[in-house]
Parts: C-alpha cells; sequence; structure tokens
C-alpha cells in the first residue's frame, strides 16, 4: 500500500509514498503493518495522518524521534486483504495490483513475455513493467488498457495481452 520514504521533522513523524489509488488511500486504516516485504510484518498503530503534497506524514506508535524514523526508511506498508474494499469481478478494476505482481505475460501468439514485476501509474492509464526471464532480461512496459489486456486468469496465474514480442 505504500512505502516508508524517511523520517519527517525531529518528533518521529515519517514521510509515507503511498501506492493506493488516491494520495489519501491510507488514511482510512487506523493500523497498518510494517515490513520488508519477506513475509515478517509488525503491527503500528497510526496516530496522526496528513497528505502532504504527493505523500503522506505520519505519526505512529514506537516512534518518538527522527533516529526511530530514519531506521524506519524503506519499509513497506500493508493492510490486511480481508480490510480492503471488495473489487467488481470483471474489468480492469477488478484486481488489486498486487494481484498481478508476478503473473506470466503472454502474447495472442501463445509467445512468453516475462513476468509482471511492477505496474506504474501514468496518469492516463497503468503501465505494467514486464521482465523476461531469459539471459537478456529484456524489460517490456505494456498499457494496462481494455485493448491491450485480453484476459488475467488469476487461478492460472497468467496474463493475456494483445502485444507483439518485438515491441
Amino acid at each position: 500500500m505504500g512505502r516508508i520514504a524517511g523520517p519527517f521533522g525531529v518528533l518521529g513523524w515519517i514521510k509515507v509514498l503511498p501506492f493506493t489509488e488516491y494520495v489519501d488511500g491510507l488514511l482510512d486504516y487506523p493500523v497498518w503493518w510494517l515490513g520488508e516485504g519477506n513475509g515478517r510484518w509488525r503491527q503500528t498503530k497510526v496516530g496522526e495522518c496528513n497528505v502532504h503534497g504527493k505523500m503522506l506524514t505520519a505519526a505512529i506508535d514506537q516512534c518518538s524521534d527522527r533516529t526511530a524514523a530514519l531506521h524506519l526508511k524503506g519499509l513497506q506498508i500493508a493492510v490486511p486483504r480481508s480490510q480492503l474494499p471488495t473489487l467488481p469481478k470483471n474489468g480492469k478494476d477488478g484486481y488489486y495490483w498486487s494481484d498481478l505482481i508476478g503473473l506470466e505475460v503472454i502474447n495472442l501468439q501463445d509467445e512468453c513475455l516475462g513476468r509482471v514485476v511492477s505496474l506504474l501509474e501514468t496518469g492516463a492509464n497503468d503501465v505494467l513493467q514486464v521482465q523476461d526471464e531469459k539471459e537478456d532480461s529484456t524489460e517490456r512496459l505494456i498499457p494496462f488498457t481494455d485493448q491491450v489486456i485480453m484476459k488475467v486468469d488469476l487461478t492460472a496465474y497468467r496474463l493475456t495481452v494483445d502485444w507483439g514480442i518485438d515491441y
């Protein structure tokens, strides 16, 4: 849902780079889970949180000074999936970005383009960042639009796109 970008001020506040659709998306959650993405998470309560441009500033439990906040830099912020809003089952709005990370991407010619490693928000539309698993480790940027995304199959862990291997 976000990443701690570093300390904010001297009282232990942190700057947060949100990965949510809207900057204030994390304000709805009074408890965050902090971790490095390796499966070990720790729960922390959010005391106060404010929008500060395209970032958030937050005061969290057990972080009372700038040094403590500096040690949190780079940690990921998550919330339990059970607390997230239920998504529609159809269309491109029926997936969280985390659902798409790791999916195998194939085109209509059944050629493997790689796996989704990240998504980028460009303003016009989201973009899949796809890493080819071959030796050359080619990176492809594929628009996440209805014209390009043909099928998302979370059960088969596969995403089918109308995209050439040489694009």
